[in-house]
């Protein structure tokens, strides 16, 4: 129970509103974009700044309250109990140098902010599916860009980092100041500071030829087996997946596509038009697409590519590598979710990695999955009473694709963490073990101990 000194303290310190549970604001204040997940704390910190960011860290250590911070709760995986939140929500500083193609953002800022100014200037960045996440959330998981194979990590283009770490000091990093922090962010996730603001790389884009093209779901088989064979010839100026999906009766999906079993290919190409159609030409030419959107695109809309969900919802999510998608691993997934198979999951999406995914980043960071040729995540919609057989139906489809899977996750798209080994999982044994090294050197006392958190057994409040 938190004593009305000590709240009466972080609020002094606190420029931005601290509130406690039925507190006029708080439900906003905790609310993540996932919300299959609720979290519980004991107190939530609007912070607004950098400074309010080191004076809630601060107090944090001194009573020895641990932390956890959410920008948008996209990744919102775990439900935090206890404790204190930080929303990060107010930090919207953002500028950028066309010339120099180099952006900085603060805590809160979502891609789509990012792209709406940058576009205009001939640039991109490497944002993922979705640009309604923050840039640093995303980017400390170490970021799967949709043009990753192009481009590679986003992880690989940061420059600096200002982060506050535990002890509550603000620290610029980067490959020159504190390296090894520098590069433990950088695909870490959230194990050792706060991010407060980052500065990274932007890409000069401009013939684009990107969209998606819809197959119906009876013929799943055909289109993965080609997927398969297909994506392996494409150059690397090419990303792409592709995703069984079953959609619901919801508002935003298109009528004619609701309540259908669909097969959608994304599908992103970095040159002229008719490079990009030729390249594509033996997909198109699979099955008899239902509609077929791919054309010449400005990277404004490149939320028009994956058509991830454009409002909050209860979901799932679970991911691994897989270490091949042959006609042998498209017939075990089939198996478990092909036509006639009652599968309660919303979408699985089989990625290509490869290209500029493999290449080693000049600066050394934590991003694992270089060395892995597709990446699978499932996700389903978190509605009760369906949660079990979400659980279920993922938890099979992972025992079926056990033989073709490398053992190893993203981050970002781990899913739920269990215990420390199934939490190793996400980084190369190497990299997980200067992870925890540093865990205990930065974090002592664990009060970084929400989400993804590795290294130390939880620390009673």
């Amino acid at each position: 129970m938190m004593s009305e000194t000590a709240l009466q303290e972080l609020r002094r310190e606190v420029r931005g509103p601290v509130l406690l549970p039925g507190e006029s604001g708080f439900e906003q204040e905790i609310a993540a974009y996932n919300l299959a997940t609720i979290h519980r704390p004991d107190v939530v910190a609007g912070v607004a700044d950098a400074a309010d960011v080191v004076a809630a860290m601060k107090w944090a250590a001194a009573h020895r309250v641990p932390v956890a911070v959410q920008a948008t709760g996209h990744g919102a995986d775990t439900v935090m109990e206890g404790g204190l939140l930080m929303a990060t929500s107010r930090m919207q500083d953002f500028d950028f140098d066309p010339e120099k193609r180099v952006a900085r953002v603060g805590a809160g800022v979502k891609w789509r902010k990012v792209i709406d100014a940058i576009v205009p200037h001939g640039l991109m960045g490497l944002n993922g599916s979705t640009t309604d996440v923050s840039v640093v959330g995303y980017t400390l998981g170490g970021g799967l860009p949709v043009m990753g194979r192009v481009f590679g990590f986003a992880a690989d283009h940061v420059r600096s980092l200002d982060v506050v770490t535990p002890d509550g000091q603000l620290r610029r990093v980067d490959a020159g100041h504190e390296p090894d922090l520098f590069a433990l962010l950088r695909g870490g996730k959230g194990n050792l500071g706060i991010v407060t603001s980052m500065t990274f790389d932007l890409f000069p884009l401009q013939d684009f030829y990107a969209g998606g093209i819809f197959y119906p779901g009876s013929d799943a088989e055909e289109v993965l087996t080609a997927f398969g064979r297909w994506a392996l010839t494409v150059p690397d100026n090419v990303s792409t997946s592709v995703a069984l999906l079953r959609l619901p009766e919801l508002e935003f999906i298109p009528e004619p596509m609701r309540n259908q079993f669909l097969v959608h290919l994304r599908y992103c190409y970095v040159g002229d038009a008719e490079a990009g159609a030729r390249t594509l030409a033996p997909m198109r030419a699979v099955s008899h697409p239902v509609a077929d959107m791919v054309g010449p695109m400005t990277y404004q809309d490149i939320d028009q590519v994956h058509l991830d969900p454009p409002v909050p919802l209860p979901f799932l999510h679970a991911g691994e590598f897989l270490r091949g998608f042959d006609a042998d691993v498209v017939g075990a997934l089939l198996q478990q979710a092909g036509p006639g198979i009652d599968c309660p999951l919303l979408e699985i999406e089989i990625r290509l990695m490869g290209g500029a995914y493999a290449k080693a980043s000049e600066v050394l960071d934590a991003v694992s999955g270089r060395d892995e040729p597709f990446h699978l995540v499932l996700v389903g919609l978190a509605a009760s009473p369906d949660i079990d057989a979400i659980s279920g139906s993922i938890k099979s489809i992972f025992k079926a694709l056990a033989p073709y899977a490398s053992g190893r996750t993203f981050v970002n798209m781990h899913g739920v963490p269990g215990d420390e080994t199934d939490r190793a999982r996400a980084w190369s044994p190497e990299v997980y073990t200067r992870l925890v090294q540093a865990k205990s050197r930065y974090d002592p006392d664990n009060l970084l101990r929400f989400q993804h958190a590795i290294g130390q057994p939880v620390v009673p409040a």
